[in-house]
């Protein structure tokens, strides 16, 4: 039996695009999840008081069960010492810094085997990105940022008009690429498109066992009540086996509108014994291991953009394919 391995999240973005806001609003509707949030500087976080349980001077401990490290001068330590600290946390974060490319700090991530790279989600500035890719100083930083992303969050969009947008939109997708794209202000993005730890399984979404696939619009008590009507989810208990090679190969090309997916699937096995394996899909990043611990059922969850989700795809693929 395999350990489960620790959800390990970047956030990239200039100086100024909005991840300090989003960190905040993270450990703030962190919903039970336990976080290890690695930064430069707390002072920039502003961390609620309320939230504060405990400062030791290079850590904070909040009362969520989530701590805040400071990186110092040494990234590498900095995670070894949260990885080999007593607590058990459901994900680690790391802010880099404005001018950082997201990537080579998300190599850390598929280094250690107590961890999984979960998503290098990237923040912009929507009033000044435009400016910053015309910059000969700036464009190649930013090009690096965006092209490292499994989600690249558009921010301050409350800032710019329609036109300006749409040609940032344009600019992202000759960049970039098929990466997605989610629009926001103050950076307010759900927290399940953070981290997979927020995927639940079909049975926490309220759809009973019997049900063999359901969709809806996406809402938590917790989120901005908007992220109701901007998200849709839908969810699936497959009963077939599957070929690791068919899984694979499905990962690499996975529907368009596809945010995030995340569940436990039977494998294809000789004898009796029933083997599962763990799926999970975040922007770019896909990947497939054995199941931390066994399963009586199999489960599934998609997230994606309301409208946009790949319904017909994912049914298509996890329910008729044989």
């Amino acid at each position: 039996m395999t350990s489960p391995r620790i959800p390990f999240i970047v956030i990239g973005g200039f100086l100024g695009a909005g991840k300090t806001t989003l960190l905040n609003h993270w450990l703030r509707n962190a919903a039970g999840q336990r976080l290890a949030v690695l930064v430069n500087d707390f002072g920039a976080i502003n961390i609620d008081a309320g939230l504060i349980e405990a400062n030791s001077g290079d850590t904070i401990a909040l009362t969520n069960g989530c701590v805040c490290c400071q990186i110092g001068d040494d990234l590498s330590l900095a995670l070894l010492r949260v990885l080999d600290s007593q607590r058990r946390f459901d994900g680690v974060v790391v802010e880099a810094s404005g001018v950082s490319d997201p990537w080579r700090i998300a190599q850390l991530g598929r280094a250690d085997p107590r961890l999984t790279l979960d998503a290098v989600i990237v923040l912009i500035d929507a009033s000044s990105a435009l400016a910053h890719a015309r910059d000969p100083l700036l464009a190649d930083t930013l090009v690096r940022q965006v092209r490292a992303a499994d989600l690249i969050v558009i921010n301050k969009t409350d800032l710019v008009g329609e036109a300006e947008l749409s040609a940032l939109r344009a600019w992202f997708e000759r960049t970039a690429g098929a990466v997605a794209q989610i629009e926001t202000t103050h950076a307010q993005l759900a927290p399940q498109l953070l981290s997979s730890a927020y995927v639940p399984t079909a049975q926490a979404c309220g759809h009973p066992a019997e049900v063999a696939c359901a969709h809806h619009a996406e809402g938590h008590a917790h989120d901005d009540p908007a992220h109701g009507a901007q998200f849709e989810t839908w969810s699936c208990r497959p009963s077939r086996a599957f070929a690791p090679e068919e899984l694979r190969a499905w990962l690499k090309a996975p529907p368009l509108g596809l945010l995030r997916l995340k569940g436990v699937l039977r494998i294809e096995s000789q004898g009796d014994v029933a083997h599962w394996s763990e799926i999970q899909f975040a922007g770019r990043q896909g990947t497939l291991r054995a199941a931390p611990v066994p399963r009586d059922t199999a489960a599934l969850v998609a997230i994606g953009l309301h409208g946009r989700l790949p319904v017909r795809a994912l049914s298509t693929f996890f329910e008729i394919s044989s």
